[in-house]
């Protein structure tokens, strides 16, 4: 199988081989009776950064003789930096990871197996999201719903109301977004957020962005249906302009259109919610996404894990690095530290201590998140090889079909021969 994505562009750069289970460790050599000196990378806001140091603080207190390094910085530029170091035989000892880089990584033999930490009190599926066929690669911090979220004060400016999400349809949406635009300020909503907004309307059709077989669940008809729902919707004024479109789509959540007060709506993960709020200076609300036909449950939405705890291959201390992840997913004492800024705790035992500790806004998402569980669609398969690659074709060729460079079923044949390149 052909290697895709960051870490395989950064291996080729820098001639070095897959990565495999044996050679020298990140961390530097020690004895039993020496200290124990491990890295750990994450991304994340200054929060993050905070939160995540007081939880090592903790676990070297309990720990003596363990030191964690902590490096930290903004997403984009993290995996970068995580390929060149894993390719370069550098990578952190402990490892926050992506779903979308999972597999990637792991299938390189980049990745510890992980199968030992306790997760009996995580979900199955939240589980099974960090397991391929060769083992536990990445245990979940929490987990998080794609969310359409929507800020109530722009609707009272523009007097709309809020929709019975329980029973939108996609036509409703465009209505409501239309009907905002035209009596606000504000445009009805920002652009779609990809893939999970191409994943959630591919599995109201019944179908899937990509197959547990690792290839992709859809046709070249499907994705022209939805460019070409998102390129009726800017035609009709319920979506900006293609140039304001490309401009949401960077931005993090206290500079987009939604956090701005620019947008009634935007399609945002739960655990972000509280930053939504404190940018716009509003309480804004989450809703289900519209459904195809309306009814409830129709919307099937999906639980993800927010992001998992990962080790590397050639850490030269294991057991340090598991008792660390155990200690990040398990403990009490962490959850109340991280709270929801990992996700919703995946651990339902360390949720149930948290939910009391949460900001309102946390509250509001961990309700919303509570409440949808039973129409919760199936599981996600784990991510072939080359997902992390989806996101930005699917961008790209969104962008095609709206500034009127391609057709959507022009764009669509194109769309698809690029993912199926890219996963293959």
């Amino acid at each position: 199988m052909r290697r895709t994505g960051t870490l395989a562009k950064a291996a080729t750069a820098l001639s070095v081989s897959a990565m495999a289970l044996t050679g020298c460790g990140s961390a530097d050599g020690a004895s039993a009776d020496d200290s124990v000196e491990l890295r750990f990378a994450w991304w994340g806001s200054d929060t993050r950064h905070q939160q995540t140091q007081e939880i090592i603080d903790a676990f070297e207190e309990q720990n003596p003789g363990v030191t964690i390094t902590g490096e930290y910085g903004d997403f984009g530029g993290y995996w970068d930096k995580l390929a060149t170091q894993t390719a370069s035989s550098d990578a952190p000892d402990i490892i926050q990871m992506d779903e979308k880089y999972l597999r990637e990584y792991a299938d390189n033999g980049a990745l510890l197996d992980l199968s030992d930490v306790d997760v009996s009190d995580l979900d199955e599926g939240v589980v099974d999201s960090g397991r391929t066929e060769e083992g536990l690669f990445g245990v979940a911090t929490g987990v998080n719903v794609m969310a359409m979220m929507a800020n109530p004060t722009i609707y009272e400016e523009a007097g709309v109301e809020l929709p019975d999400d329980s029973t939108w349809t996609w036509d409703d949406f465009s209505e409501v977004s239309q009907q905002i635009a035209e009596n606000s300020d504000a445009y009805g909503t920002s652009g779609p957020n990809e893939p999970a907004g191409f994943q959630i309307w591919l599995r109201q059709q019944g179908k899937e962005l990509t197959t547990p077989e690792g290839e992709l669940g859809f046709e070249a008809s499907d994705a022209a249906g939805y460019l070409g729902m998102w390129h009726q919707m800017m035609q009709d004024g319920a979506l900006p302009p293609a140039s304001v479109v490309t401009e949401d789509q960077e931005p993090g959540p206290d500079q987009s259109l939604t956090g701005t007060n620019g947008a009634a709506m935007g399609m945002w993960w739960t655990n972000q919610l509280s930053a939504l709020n404190a940018a716009s200076g509003n309480e804004l609300v989450p809703l289900r996404f519209p459904s195809t036909d309306g009814t409830e449950g129709g919307a099937q939405l999906f639980q993800k894990s927010a992001m998992f705890m990962s080790a590397s291959a050639r850490t030269e201390h294991p057991e340090e690095v598991k008792a660390f992840i155990d200690f990040m997913v398990n403990s009490e004492e962490a959850g109340k530290i991280n709270l929801a800024d990992r996700g919703l705790p995946a651990n339902e035992t360390v949720r149930e201590a948290v939910l009391p500790e949460l900001s309102e806004a946390d509250t509001a998402a961990a309700e919303f998140v509570e409440e949808i569980q039973p129409e919760l669609g199936e599981a996600l398969p784990v991510p072939p090889l080359g997902f992390s690659t989806l996101q930005e074709i699917t961008y790209r060729y969104e962008l095609d079909v709206l500034f009127e460079r391609s057709t959507p079923e022009e764009a669509a044949e194109r769309m698809i021969a690029e993912m199926e390149s890219a996963i293959s």
